[in-house]
């Protein structure tokens, strides 16, 4: 049997995650079976084994891809010099909520609606699964502390109301992204259409200081 390289090896690794994320999306968590992801990546039933440990590891690695879609926007905005105000870094994050794919690690596009539809379902094991909560926890941490930063620079350029507690608003903008998910996803409510500028309206007409 020739050699795996680490190409092929992460190939396809992707081709069991994309089949299980396919899965999940369709069928749910626990309705899936790793001979069903075998299945649906056109492997043999070992095969998905070679790359994880179990079922849970793969929705770890698939709820990861989820909530960094959600959030990955607001920490590139948050890390950068500017001082974004509470609208920038809401919309920054909805633009990638509203597309039709992303384009995951191995450079292959991905439905957003798949990802979203497992981030929903993924809340519903941080109850059940204490590795999925331990995860959530951290990145609810690192997302939330890189927010309050850079609402304390857009206090400070007077972009962000002086009355905003950055910790609590950090939680806050957290809140609405994913309300927005929830919609999208539940409700089906996927006309974005003006959501920027309403969002825009919302929140920089509710007490932030204008600019001189």
């Amino acid at each position: 049997m020739p050699r795996l390289t680490p190409e092929r090896r992460e190939a396809k690794r992707a081709q069991i995650v994309a089949a299980a994320r396919r899965c999940f999306s369709r069928d749910g968590f626990h309705q899936t079976s790793m001979p069903d992801i075998a299945a649906e990546a056109g492997v043999s039933a070992g095969a998905p084994y070679r790359y994880f440990t179990g079922k849970d590891e793969i929705v770890l690695a698939i709820a990861g891809d989820a909530f960094r879609l959600v959030f990955a926007p607001i920490e590139e905005l948050a890390a950068g010099a500017s001082a974004p105000s509470v609208a920038d870094l809401v919309t920054a994050s909805l633009d990638a909520l509203s597309a039709d794919t992303v384009t995951d690690a191995a450079g292959q596009p991905v439905p957003v609606e798949e990802l979203l539809r497992c981030a929903v379902q993924t809340w519903s094991e941080l109850l059940r699964n204490d590795a999925a909560q331990a995860h959530a926890l951290d990145g609810f941490a690192s997302v939330r502390d890189s927010i309050a930063e850079a609402l304390r620079r857009g206090q400070r350029a007077r972009s962000v109301a002086p009355a905003v507690d950055p910790e609590r608003g950090a939680r806050l903008v957290m809140g609405l992204l994913h309300g927005f998910l929830l919609q999208r996803v539940a409700f089906g409510l996927t006309d974005t259409t003006g959501f920027n500028d309403d969002i825009r309206t919302l929140l920089e007409g509710a007490g932030a200081e204008q600019r001189p």
